[in-house]
């Protein structure tokens, strides 16, 4: 592995292929000599619209990553659920389904997911949170088979959701976590008890800060505040990846500032 800017790290350290205004390869070639592992935001929107590489660009994606130990990790577009009735041709599957295919000669680190709880996060019966359990643990199944094992899913909490909200589904699949440090710290949660206990399972963690929105530099968070999370990672020698999940050269350059910061301030 090529080290990041940042010396001396246990785990992989990554950002987003949205940094500067161009397409993902502009991008990934950009940040190539910055980092170690880049997320890929993948989209297909219902009118034919995508970013997904063709081919020729997977090719010099494999490129630029074996010439500088880079790794990737891929964003799938799409909460996944099961259709009406158990449907499993549901559109979020179909579009994971694509996306992996189109990637899998990356070799990703991991792919990222949401599960679509919308409808019952708040609340629901007996009998609706059990069937929405149910089909959640069948989409992780179906699309971990896409993968080549459920491992390489890494199941993202959101923000606004219960803390719990999917262990139950989890615990049923042998799938990996991706755990998001900016949504904790925007629902106000202490994200070192909820980490400690999911890193033995975790592949992928995102960290953001918050300002007038989500994924904004680290700069805006309080050094009490990210200190003790880094500080985590090292004692438990997390060996994933660390994405900085924010989406603008701006805020990716002050958020490595102060990682940097840190790393100095931790080995002098």
């Amino acid at each position: 592995m090529t080290q990041s800017l940042i010396p001396n790290l246990p785990y992989h350290l990554g950002t987003t292929s949205y940094i500067i205004p161009a397409d993902i390869l502009p991008n990934v070639r950009y940040l190539a000599d910055k980092v170690d592992d880049v997320e890929l935001v993948l989209f297909e929107v219902d009118d034919g619209q995508n970013n997904l590489p063709s081919r020729e660009t997977i090719h010099e994606l494999n490129g630029v990553a074996a010439s500088h130990g880079l790794t990737f990790t891929v964003h799938l577009p799409l909460d996944l659920r099961l259709g009406d009735g158990g449907d499993e041709s549901h559109i979020s599957l179909s579009k994971a389904h694509k996306v992996i295919d189109c990637t899998r000669d990356l070799n990703p680190f991991a792919y990222v997911l949401h599960l679509d709880g919308k409808e019952i996060k708040n609340g629901g019966t007996p009998t609706q949170i059990q069937q929405w359990r149910d089909d959640s643990t069948r989409a992780l199944e179906i699309v971990g088979e896409y993968a080549g094992g459920a491992e390489k899913l890494a199941v993202e909490n959101l923000e606004r959701y219960p803390l719990d909200f999917i262990s139950p589904v989890i615990n049923r699949v042998a799938v990996s976590r991706c755990v998001d440090v900016g949504h904790l710290w925007l629902d106000g949660h202490d994200p070192l008890p909820y980490l400690r206990q999911a890193l033995p399972r975790t592949k992928v963690i995102h960290i953001h800060g918050i300002a007038e929105r989500d994924h904004k530099s680290l700069a805006h968070v309080p050094p009490e505040k990210l200190n003790p999370v880094i500080d985590l990672l090292h004692q438990e020698n997390f060996s994933g990846v660390m994405t900085i999940e924010v989406f603008g050269e701006e805020d990716f350059e002050s958020s490595m500032q102060t990682l940097q910061t840190y790393s100095v301030l931790r080995n002098p």
